[in-house]
């Protein structure tokens, strides 16, 4: 698990799956608003001019030196919601994201979102 302390020193590492296949970039982490704990990190990925960004949960990641290792699959990384290089995650698909990992989702009780990137 990544702690929030180091969420910025894993920016930019390589992002690889289960099995050490390369996936992309860690772009960016997305926190959980309860916790403050980073939830989510988008992952760069496709050719140089076509980059998007794919989701992935960090709760197993591990790092290593110069990469940072998720517990899922690279193919199922990459067929997961993404967004645009400059986007942002709206609201009404970060359940599609938990439910694409079989993940469970729980909004704020006064329907605040649950992910906040940092």
């Amino acid at each position: 698990m990544i702690h929030a302390a180091d969420v910025r020193e894993w920016r930019n590492r390589d992002v690889v799956d289960s099995e050490s296949h390369k996936i992309g970039v860690l772009e960016a982490v997305y926190v959980d608003t309860t916790t403050d704990e980073p939830a989510l990190g988008t992952v760069r990925t496709g050719l140089p001019t076509r980059h998007r960004l794919v989701f992935v949960p960090l709760e197993d990641a591990v790092a290593g030196p110069g990469y940072l290792k998720v517990g899922y699959v690279r193919t199922l990384v990459k067929q997961a919601p993404s967004i645009g290089v400059d986007g942002e995650l709206p609201a009404e698909q970060e359940e599609a994201i938990f439910k694409h990992y079989g993940l469970p989702y729980q909004p704020g009780t006064a329907g605040e979102r649950q992910l906040a990137r940092r």
